[in-house]
């Protein structure tokens, strides 16, 4: 007999008698169905549906012998020409990957280790069929049925997918299992490969109702001091339950300990074959990775020259002068008339009088580059090289170069220069001249401290003078919480801001946080005995597990530890209740209410201002701890937040708690912990002042006296007060702080006068200047010393101050003289203010007219507002 006729696809254009009668055979329990007699027939009609089902599959099998060899061959031919090769296939989804996002990690992690080979070579090393890595796992772990599909192209190309199957070894609890895997890349750009793996086994008791998903992501990892290429391989997992069963908490904990128990094996048989890299190694390799760093060398005067005089404005200008003198050599002089006289020569027509503004205006451009020129050719310093003090948390960070900086001039150029931030302290980088890609290659070290850092603020600005209103290029927050540290060993960091995303600046950083005192658990102890000091209470250590888990609840690094957890409400629009969880650098919050889950965390220092509320009807009689975030901070958590005020600050309200006492007190010390109190800054540089021996500040140096400094009067006035009135500013009385305060000194605060030697006092004093008097954050530490004056009825007060926070703060000192005495008897209850100004020099630099011309023309304004304060409060 011949075969019946086919199509194109290799099946019969007319239906099959056991296709038509299972299809008759629907009909009738469809109709069947609907009836209840009909589902209790349905019941018994089971093993006829088998058997209907045995009988169709032999019928199936029997057709496809009938169909011709040679039709077999084609099939298999194409399938095998579908096919490529591994590699071939990877090539192939590289190139069509339109930078898809990495998925992030699921909540279980159970390997994150860096490995000493390219991610490509990692890639292929765990999921080519043509590698043993699978056999050799599958033999170390007694699983036998290893079966690996190849890879396919699905979904019209886009999706790369295969099969595995395996029979998992029997244990003590549960029978050999048979297990299918569906492995799909989820992203592959030659970089990063993310692997999902969808893992269900069907025999287990409950195993249709669950299915769990293995996702493997591979990103590159930090360069090796050998220059060679890492990875990092981070296995994650969640259970995709498929259908509700009260059965899930003892699913989901008997497969975490399997799973972990799978990949402690996978991650000991992958180190034997690819050697591991020890991130702390890393980090001790720190020296070698910044040793290259070199400062550019200074460009020549010719190339400068040619960088900011080849342009448009110079070459017409040029040419009109030329013009003009030309003019000048043939014109013949013309005669004297209307208002001129013999020297002076006015224009005599409109059109003469606008040609001379013009070119007024282009010499003025032209002096302008001039200027810009003879500053580009200053190299100015840095504090490269000066390592940090103290042991502790140790931040290093590496400025290497700007891209594509915004340009604040007609030039096209800026003069930028970069501030970091970090627990309270600044660093600046030299400044660049006219440069819109500018190469730093400079260190900056802060100071080791007690605590690992939350945040560095990095902010890049133009130069214009100290008391100028600097202009923003763009800024950055890196987040330390957030982001690996293997990530900032090298990192190009996008600034934000109108102008930086407008050019889309970015910054290349290198950034190194090592920990200089040893075991971790010892710096846990520290600072948790530090604490129960200001709580007033015992504060347990915890287990690496408690640890651990908050971490992982959070996305926490490992150097985060929990210190204490108490169980309280988030008052929000309804009450939630959960628990809230303090540590030395965030304060979270967690709840899960019949599945719906509030998280959330924040900074200590994105905190403003912690008080307690007066209990309610609606906290249920208990008092209530009102947190209020600063402006603009902590937007991330903001689904937690009661309300959001009209300055743009979160408030949170949390209370019900079991001891609110221990919880207030445990909150405000952590609190307070990470910020540092004016006071406090004095405190340290009296004390630092006291064990120096001599009257002078951490930066500033020795007082000089002024024979020492050249000085120039500044303000010479008369006030309608007395004299006892006046030095009522330098006596540390509310007077003083009052009128300091209103002249846009803030954080006003001072020690007391303390004797020198005869007839000489001296203190110190604190404070940050107003952003009405400098764009900058101006921290200025002043020492002053205040003697009377010999044979006359008055004092002279002199003051040397230190302004932090600027650039170029370090390279001098401001140093003021007052004297204040009684004028004639014909002037009684007045008194004359004579004030005298010099600057000193630390180090030398091409800036100091500049400077000093701005320092001077703010002390000016800030000097008459002081003293004009000082007779008002007199006249009240």
């Amino acid at each position: 007999m011949g075969s019946p006729p086919r199509s194109h696809s290799g099946k019969s254009s007319s239906p099959s008698p056991v296709r038509q009668r299972e299809s008759s055979l629907k009909e009738q329990r469809s109709s069947q169905q609907k009836t209840f007699a009909g589902r209790i027939a349905q019941i018994f009609q089971k093993n006829v549906d088998s058997a209907s089902s045995v009988s169709s599959r032999a019928t199936e099998l029997s057709d496809i012998s009938e169909i011709p060899p040679s039709e077999i061959l084609e099939v298999k031919s194409e399938d095998q020409t579908s096919m490529a090769t591994f590699e071939e296939a990877v090539k192939v989804l590289e190139s069509k990957d339109q930078e898809t996002e990495t998925p992030s990690n699921f909540p279980g992690i159970m390997v994150d280790q860096l490995y000493a080979i390219s991610p490509s070579d990692l890639n292929s090393l765990l999921f080519s069929s043509a590698s043993s890595f699978l056999q050799s796992l599958a033999d170390l772990q007694g699983t036998t049925e290893l079966q690996l599909g190849n890879w396919k192209f699905e979904n019209g190309g886009e999706s790369l997918k295969r099969t595995v199957s395996y029979l998992k070894a029997p244990t003590k609890l549960i029978k050999a299992v048979k297990a299918f895997e569906e492995q799909s890349y989820l992203k592959a750009d030659g970089n990063v490969y993310a692997v999902l793996a969808v893992v269900s086994t069907p025999d287990v008791m409950y195993g249709n109702t669950f299915k769990v998903e293995i996702l493997y992501c591979i990103t590159p990892g930090p360069e090796l001091p050998s220059e060679e290429k890492s990875s990092r391989l981070v296995i994650s997992w969640r259970m995709n339950f498929l259908q509700s069963t009260m059965m899930k908490g003892m699913i989901e904990n008997g497969a975490r300990q399997g799973i972990k128990d799978n990949f402690d094996q996978y991650a000991s048989l992958l180190s034997q074959i690819v050697p591991p890299v020890d991130q702390k190694s890393i980090g001790s390799n720190k020296e070698q990775a910044l040793a290259s760093l070199e400062a550019p060398p200074p460009q020549s005067t010719f190339k400068l020259a040619v960088q900011y005089f080849a342009n448009c404005t110079v070459v017409f200008t040029t040419f009109m002068a030329l013009y003009v003198l030309v003019h000048i050599w043939l014109a013949a002089p013309s005669t004297i008339q209307g208002l001129e006289f013999v020297g002076l020569d006015l224009p005599d027509s409109i059109g003469e009088f606008i040609v001379c503004g013009v070119l007024v205006l282009q010499g003025e451009r032209v002096l302008g580059l001039i200027s810009r020129f003879m500053r580009a050719r200053q190299q100015t310093g840095s504090d490269h090289g000066i390592k940090a003090q103290g042991d502790g948390w140790l931040l290093t960070v590496a400025l290497i170069e700007g891209c594509s900086l915004a340009a604040v001039d007609s030039s096209g150029l800026s003069d930028p220069y970069v501030v970091f931030t970090c627990n309270g302290k600044t660093k600046n980088s030299s400044i660049k001249f006219q440069k819109s890609d500018p190469q730093w290659n400079e260190i900056f070290e802060f100071d080791a401290m007690d605590e690992p850092p939350s945040v560095l603020g990095v902010e890049v600005y133009d130069f214009d003078g100290p008391f100028d209103e600097a202009t923003s290029l763009g800024y950055a927050e890196i987040n330390f919480l957030r982001t690996s540290i293997s990530d900032l060993a090298d990192i190009w960091v996008p600034l934000q801001g109108k102008l930086a995303q407008t050019c889309q600046s970015k910054l290349h950083l290198r950034i190194f946080l090592d920990n200089t005192r040893g075991s971790h658990v010892n710096i846990v102890k520290e600072y948790l005995s530090k604490m129960e000091k200001e709580v007033g209470k015992k504060i347990n250590l915890r287990s690496p597990q408690s640890n651990s888990a908050f971490q992982k609840l959070f996305g926490l690094p490992a150097e985060e530890f929990l210190i204490n957890d108490f169980t309280c409400h988030l008052k929000r629009k309804m009450p939630i209740q959960g628990r809230i969880f303090l540590s030395a650098r965030v304060i979270g919050f967690h709840a899960n209410i019949f599945g719906h889950k509030t998280k959330f965390f924040f900074l200590w220092e994105d905190i403003e201002d912690i008080q307690v509320a007066a209990p309610t009807l609606s906290s249920m009689g208990s008092p209530i701890i009102v947190i209020t975030l600063r402006a603009g901070r902590g937007l991330d958590a903001r689904n937690g937040a009661k309300t959001l005020d009209e300055e743009g600050r979160l408030k949170f309200h949390f209370h019900s708690f079991v001891s609110f006492g221990v919880a207030h007190r445990t909150i405000m010390a952590l609190w307070k912990a990470r910020s540092l109190s004016p006071e406090q800054k004095v405190r340290i540089v009296e004390e630092e002042s006291e064990a120096k021996g001599c009257l002078q500040t951490e930066e500033s140096g020795s007082f000089l006296g002024p024979s020492e400094v050249s000085m120039s009067e500044v303000l010479s006035t008369t006030l309608s007060v007395p004299t006892n009135f006046a030095m009522e500013l330098f006596n540390g009385a509310d007077l003083e702080r009052k009128v300091m305060e209103k002249a846009g000194c803030l954080n006003y605060s001072f020690t007391p006068w303390e004797s020198e030697k005869e007839n000489v006092y001296e203190r110190q004093i604190y404070y940050v200047f107003d952003k009405r008097i400098s764009h900058y954050r101006v921290e200025v530490t002043s020492t002053q010393q205040r003697h009377s004056l010999p044979n006359k009825n008055g004092w002279l007060v002199e003051e040397v101050l230190t302004l932090h926070g600027v650039p170029l703060g370090d390279y001098f000192n401001v140093h003021l003289r007052y004297q204040i005495e009684d004028l004639p008897s014909k002037l009684k209850g007045c008194c004359s203010v004579l004030v005298s100004f010099g600057m000193a020099w630390q180090k030398s630099t091409k800036h100091q007219k500049r400077m000093t011309k701005n320092i001077l023309k703010n002390l000016q304004d800030r000097l008459k507002v002081t003293y004009g304060l000082v007779e008002n409060e007199s006249a009240t």
